[in-house]
């Protein structure tokens, strides 16, 4: 009995050794991960077994950290470990900022780690920035409206060939700035042109005075070209705005002439209802007369003679009046021959 009893004691605790074995090898590998430390240590990278214990308990990935740190050191660029980390850390694109390593390297571009970090951490694809490095971008404005000292409208499109500017590209400005920059400088030539005949016999008169200004200063590229696509006239600005300009003076004689017929109207109605004030009063004057007359020869202060002679000076001059407008009349009419 004592030995079926021992016998089963030691199949518990070779079971119980077995459990406890597989516990830590589960623990184990999900720790350290075996497989990528043998993928380091073949690819000739140096990696350790604690660092990938590290990454596993400040919650780091190792394979976004092991794997670009093996192309790194395939492609002969000795960048630690710590510092892939501290850039995963920091919220950074790990393949991206290694990719653009090594395609700087394989094109002789001088790009550090850092500048690389910081740029990738700025929110730029660096990757992008070094391809733009080695093969250049062909920028196309916009038609660009500009006008030359006679009047005429220059419609003209750029074409700018722009590389980018790995030392400048962080806080750099972008592409809205360049093509805000050629279009100014384009306005400014196309201005100071006295005809549009000498923008279009020589519009690389624009490119040459537009390359000159340095429109690249602060910006995160390198302008190497800028070439006049397509040269159009416009409109001709100058005569329609002579044309605008003398259609408002007319539209202002007329309000002026406006105000002085108005002015003029309202005197003469003034002057009219002056007239008819006056006339009411010499009519009212004139109907108090005869109650003067009357009052007079009721008070004797004029005797019936004195009336009689009034009335025959009053008829005399009427008279008179009559005889004048008579030969007034026939001095105007023209004489028979």
């Amino acid at each position: 009995m004592f030995y079926i009893g021992g016998g089963n004691y030691i199949s518990i605790m070779v079971i119980s050794l077995i459990v406890v074995i597989l516990l830590f090898l589960m623990i184990f590998f999900r720790f350290v991960p075996l497989g990528l430390w043998i993928s380091a240590w073949s690819s000739g990278a140096k990696v350790s077994i604690f660092s990938l214990v590290g990454m596993r308990l400040r919650r780091v990935t190792p394979s976004r950290v092991v794997l670009p740190l093996i192309r790194l050191t395939k492609a002969n660029i000795p960048i630690p470990i710590a510092q892939l980390e501290a850039h995963h850390l920091a919220g950074g694109r790990v393949d991206a900022v290694v990719n653009s390593l090594i395609a700087a390297h394989r094109a002789n571009l001088e790009l550090p780690f850092e500048r690389a970090a910081a740029i990738d951490l700025a929110g730029r694809d660096v990757f992008e920035a070094v391809r733009m490095s080695v093969n250049p971008k062909v920028i196309e404005t916009p038609m660009i409206s500009a006008m030359a000292i006679n009047g005429i409208e220059i419609k003209a499109v750029a074409r700018v060939t722009v590389r980018t500017n790995i030392q400048r590209l962080v806080g750099g400005a972008g592409e809205a700035t360049i093509i805000a920059r050629v279009g100014e400088g384009i306005v400014t030539t196309v201005g100071s042109a006295a005809t549009h005949r000498e923008v279009l016999e020589n519009p690389d008169k624009i490119s040459k005075t537009v390359l000159a200004k340095g429109l690249d200063a602060g910006t995160a590229y390198e302008i190497l070209s800028i070439d006049i696509a397509d040269v159009d006239v416009g409109r001709n600005i100058g005569a329609t705005l002579q044309i605008e300009q003398a259609e408002a003076d007319k539209k202002i004689a007329e309000a002026k002439a406006e105000e002085r017929r108005a002015l003029a109207v309202a005197e003469e109605q003034e002057m009219r209802a002056r007239v008819q004030e006056m006339r009411a009063k010499v009519v009212a004057a004139e109907a108090e007369v005869p109650l003067a007359l009357s009052e007079a020869l009721r008070s004797g202060n004029m005797g019936f003679f004195d009336y009689l002679n009034s009335e025959n000076r009053k008829a005399d001059t009427k008279m008179k009046e009559n005889i004048g407008n008579m030969g007034i009349e026939i001095s105007a009419k023209p004489m028979n021959k």
